[in-house]
């Protein structure tokens, strides 16, 4: 399966490749992608226990998905 998904927080080429660092860890999560203009990020993942984790590792990361606490104050 695939999700992209809007996160906050997203603002330089930096950001994107902590991303797509952090992402490409986690245990079936693949072919990462972020796009700075849209403040996305879309992934592979297998079952909705991988995208439930997917989603807690871009919470710590800092760049959580919109709608969702932000614990960074911008």
């Amino acid at each position: 399966m695939r999700a992209t998904v809007h996160i906050e927080n997203l603002k330089s080429c930096g950001c994107k490749r902590t991303i797509v660092n952090a992402l490409s860890q986690v245990k079936h999560i693949s072919d990462v992608d972020v796009n700075i203009e849209a403040n996305t990020t879309s992934f592979d993942f297998q079952t909705h226990y991988d995208f439930d984790n997917a989603k807690r590792v871009l919470s710590r990361i800092g760049y959580p998905i919109v709608g969702t606490e932000n614990k960074l104050i911008s």
